[in-house]
């Protein structure tokens, strides 16, 4: 049930994010689900394999070059969901700013239920 509850704050993130960004386009909140739960997928298969060959340019730039392999997660989501619309990788990294931002509220307000 916990997943369950987690991809449906990802998926409200993400219609947040795109709602707050001109350059994001998400059609409806089905495409929305596709998309928080394509992201994670990618999140846990492809971004580790990004991580570990980029580990020269990461150290060098101080892991700033981490939100570069962020935006080209969310890019490769974007080319993957018909839906789901990113206009360029500054779109794309600001987008994955705004829903780590935005996922962070909502998980926050969530666990604040719990107590």
């Amino acid at each position: 049930m916990n997943i369950f509850v987690k991809i449906l704050l990802s998926s409200i993130a993400v219609i947040i994010a795109s709602y707050l960004l001109p350059g994001v386009y998400v059609e409806d909140f089905i495409t929305a689900i596709i998309i928080a739960v394509l992201i994670s997928l990618l999140n846990v298969t492809i971004k580790p394999l990004l991580i570990i060959l980029t580990i020269p340019i990461t150290v060098l730039t101080l892991g700033l070059f981490l939100l570069v392999i962020n935006g080209l997660i969310i890019l490769l989501a974007g080319s993957i969901v018909p839906g789901f619309v990113v206009d360029s990788f500054w779109w794309a990294l600001i987008f994955s700013l705004v829903l780590s931002l935005v996922n962070s509220l909502l998980a926050d307000l969530s666990k604040d239920g719990q107590k």
